[in-house]
């Protein structure tokens, strides 16, 4: 009986020494689980700012391809032909909300009355078309506007400006095709007198010769081709 018990106390012994094992492995886990989440916090927190900061360089990136998207290098392009040529003072080069607009003086490119291209215009069209008809423009429409002063014409060919702006456009249309441009990209618009970039006249009427140069024109509008549904 002494020997069973004393077997009993001897064997309650280890028993409560496991139990002390256990809840100092259970504290010493707990102290590690503690420390992992807290090195994961703080891996949380630095790819946190390391997010943000890659996020940062990519609208950076993406803000400064919007600079030179395809309107704004076909405008530096044109530009850099226009200047190669030394027509400045009769080709324009501007924006509007849409995209490109080039403008070609009358004077410069067309006899008085006449809607026949001077030869002495064709290398510069040649020149501006060939980047319009560039194969990463191809995405783009080119729509060409006719506008004249409001000086009267009355000819067997042309009874009224709408007629000869009318003219004017459609031969540059025609160049166009004839240089390739593909006729789904093209259209001509006349305006005659309608839309002047100036007044022709004072508000008594009296006519403004500068003015009314500045109003005869060719106006090449380019900007994105709507996408069909």
């Amino acid at each position: 009986m002494m020997g069973q018990s004393g077997g009993g106390r001897h064997h309650d012994a280890p028993e409560h020494d496991d139990t002390d094992a256990w809840l100092i492995s259970f504290a010493d886990m707990s102290c590690l689980l503690l420390g992992f989440f807290a090195m994961l916090a703080s891996i949380s927190s630095v790819d946190l700012v390391q997010y943000e900061k890659v996020k940062a360089g990519i609208q950076e990136s993406i803000g400064s391809r919007e600079v030179t998207k395809p309107i704004e290098e076909l405008r530096q392009q044109t530009g850099d032909v226009i200047k190669s040529l030394q027509v400045e003072d009769v080709v324009g080069l501007g924006q509007d909300q849409q995209g490109l607009v080039i403008e070609f003086a009358s004077s410069a490119f067309y006899e008085p009355g006449s809607a026949d291209i001077r030869p002495t215009a064709i290398p510069v069209l040649e020149q501006v078309i060939a980047t319009l008809n560039e194969p990463r423009y191809q995405g783009f429409q080119i729509e060409i506007q006719g506008h004249t002063d409001d000086i009267p014409i009355n000819t067997a060919q042309y009874p009224s400006n709408w007629e000869l702006s009318g003219a004017r456009a459609t031969r540059v249309l025609r160049f166009m095709l004839d240089q390739g441009v593909a006729k789904e990209r093209v259209l001509a618009i006349a305006y005659a007198d309608v839309a002047p970039k100036v007044p022709n006249r004072t508000p008594e009427g009296q006519a403004i010769p500068l003015n009314q140069e500045l109003n005869r024109r060719i106006a090449v509008r380019v900007f994105p081709r709507a996408i069909p549904k």
